[in-house]
């Protein structure tokens, strides 16, 4: 059996193994635990592989391994909806690098457009790696045809040729004999529907994991033509500079704008616009945000469009791009203004808070970018960016978003806009203890909401099942059942119904 037969029958028996574990965790929402052992057993399979077949990974595969363990961990340490999304995002990221470094690749030499192409190559390699490694992969000819293999054969023949004869053997008998019938029945008594649902889980699951893993240490792709050296520019710097100049033009129109608001105060803006300085804040934001945003595929296509020029050329080029980015600078500093003033004004929701963390993450790539491509390092930054990434990732963790925007919204004044207590209900098990630390502080409706709902959502003295555990639901569950008798007290009194 040659080696790639090998590799791919012991791919194809991890994937049967994770197929499993998979059903038997994650079918269970919410998510806790059963995503951490996931993770845990997806990197474990892999470094089993190379172990075992003396596979030679990229330098960054190990860490890339812990990563995934750890953005599996986050699902048993925090309790945020939004937050989870991400986690669930970086862990796909995550493991599309991991396989484009156990392919050999080293991460800190990609371009932008190979974090692309890897991430676009490990997703349709690992939907479609299955059929390839059945198909192709595995040559299974090469089986040997002696020892266990042939007993392991005969023995499938056996349970083939045994299976219709039993089923008639068997009606027969229960037929002819009652005790023996419900034997049978007690048996072989399942649901077909669950069956279904677990096969289609573990067939699912059990493809895709296969699929990664024979991506990841079967597959090689070939670099991709426009990867494989400089490319030279068929533009010239005349219309790209021409359309950096009118970009730069416009953002300096708008920075003027800008700063004549930022000095004018709420006054002014009323005057101009007719809206309150709130209402101005809420509505440029996302507008702000998204311009923001497309500022980084532009520089980096010019970038790339001009890597062939000369030197002066190329000066130029970098003159105008510094520029816009401190223009940019200047725009993200008001948009991050009109979001303080929204704030203070309709209160912290988790829409406003990661879409504040991805400016933060904007503005360091920005910074990154300057620093790196426009000196000419250019295979430093997609790598920076990527980490980067997760750096605000971990933030987050750290700042613990739905803890935090209850806290932001307890703490603004009362007069200003209510506290919205049905809002905070609605956030996860990291709301829960700011909730009832806040208690005496509500009004009374408030305050017999959240108890109700506290009550209702983390009273239970019954755990659920394991494999959803999270230690922010368990120290709710525990805190909510440590004040029962007070939060009873403070429920919202229940309607009784009408007399006859």
């Amino acid at each position: 059996m040659i080696a790639r037969t090998k590799l791919g029958l012991e791919v194809l028996a991890a994937g049967a193994v994770l197929g499993v574990i998979g059903d038997s965790l994650l079918r269970v929402q919410p998510w806790g635990v059963s995503v951490t052992l996931c993770a845990l057993a997806i990197t474990g399979a892999a470094i089993w592989l190379v172990r075992r077949n003396g596979l030679t990974p990229g330098p960054d595969a190990p860490w890339l391994g812990l990563t995934v363990v750890l953005l599996g961990a986050a699902f048993m340490r925090r309790d945020a909806g939004g937050l989870e999304q991400f986690d669930v995002i970086g862990m796909i990221i995550a493991l599309a690098l991991g396989a484009a470094s156990l392919q050999g690749s080293q991460l800190t030499k990609m371009q932008p457009l190979e974090y692309v192409r890897a991430g676009i190559l490990a997703a349709g390699g690992t939907i479609a790696g299955s059929f390839n490694l059945i198909g192709r992969d595995v040559v299974w000819r090469e089986l040997p045809q002696e020892g266990r293999w042939r007993h392991a054969r005969a023995i499938g023949l056996g349970v083939l040729l045994a299976a219709p004869l039993l089923v008639i053997f068997g009606s027969l008998f229960a037929s002819a004999d009652s005790v023996f019938s419900n034997i049978l029945q007690n048996a072989f008594a399942f649901d077909v529907n669950t069956v279904a649902s677990h096969m289609l889980l573990i067939g699912v699951w059990g493809a895709l994991t296969a699929g990664y893993l024979r991506w990841g240490l079967i597959a090689r792709p070939d670099p991709a033509p426009f990867l494989k050296g400089e490319t030279k520019s068929s533009v010239g710097i005349v219309p790209i500079g021409t359309a950096l100049g009118l970009i730069n033009l416009m953002f300096l129109v708008f920075v003027v704008v800008q700063l004549r608001y930022f000095f004018g105060g709420a006054a002014l803006v009323e005057q101009s616009t007719g809206l309150t300085y709130a209402e101005y804040a809420r509505q440029g934001f996302f507008q702000l945000m998204a311009a923001s945003g497309l500022v980084l595929p532009v520089l980096m296509g010019a970038d790339h469009l001009v890597r062939g020029e000369t030197p002066a050329h190329l000066t130029t080029f970098r003159r105008l791009a510094s520029l816009l980015l401190v223009l940019l600078a200047v725009v993200m500093a008001s948009a991050l203004q009109r979001m303080r003033l929204y704030v203070g004004a309709y209160g912290l929701s988790e829409d406003r808070l990661y879409a504040t963390a991805f400016m933060i993450y904007l503005l360091g790539v920005f910074a990154w970018f300057g620093w790196t491509v426009l000196r000419g390092r250019h295979g430093s930054f997609a790598f920076g960016a990527f980490i980067h990434g997760f750096a605000v990732l971990a933030g987050l963790h750290v700042v613990n978003p739905d803890a935090l925007i209850v806290r932001t919204n307890l703490n603004r004044p009362a007069a200003e806009r209510p506290f919205d207590a049905k809002y905070a209900l609605l956030l996860g098990a990291d709301a829960a203890p700011v909730l009832l630390e806040a208690l005496p502080r509500l009004d009374e409706k408030s305050r017999c909401e959240v108890a109700t709902k506290l009550l209702a959502k983390w009273g239970s003295a019954s755990e659920p099942d394991w494999r959803t555990w999270n230690w922010s639901r368990s120290r709710a569950r525990r805190l909510v059942l440590e004040q029962t008798d007070a939060l009873r007290a403070l429920q919202c009194p229940t309607t009784a119904p009408p007399s006859e």
